[in-house]
């Protein structure tokens, strides 16, 4: 037995790029493929953790009793004058790393 087979080459359209694709394009590169929330979540977390003493990006993040524990935490360590700036850099980080996670455990599930 034999069996036939036709094979066609479609041509590709070259003039087929809009301004719409191309704005669409330049957004899927700029914001990872994960749309406009997904690519500002950490970023909005950061600009709320960079807000001293009152830990909002732990809050943003649904993390309330980890903002509240450092929040109590805090005013031993203002005492200290060396301990409380990395406790606050270390609330800004994790406050982005967080939040990422969030987004890719969104993006995957």
């Amino acid at each position: 037995m034999s069996d036939e087979y036709v094979v066609q080459v479609v041509e590709e359209d070259e003039g087929g790029a809009g301004p719409l694709g191309v704005v669409r394009v330049i957004w899927y590169e700029i914001s990872g493929g994960i749309g406009p929330w997904g690519a500002l979540r950490p970023l909005i977390a950061i600009a709320l953790a960079l807000v001293p003493f009152l830990y909002i990006g732990q809050h943003f993040n649904r993390q309330h009793r980890k903002a509240a524990g450092w929040f109590a935490v805090q005013f031993p360590l203002i005492l200290t004058i060396v301990l409380w700036p990395i406790l606050y850099i270390w609330s800004i980080g994790d406050a982005w790393w967080v939040s990422s996670g969030i987004v890719a455990r969104a993006q995957s599930g």
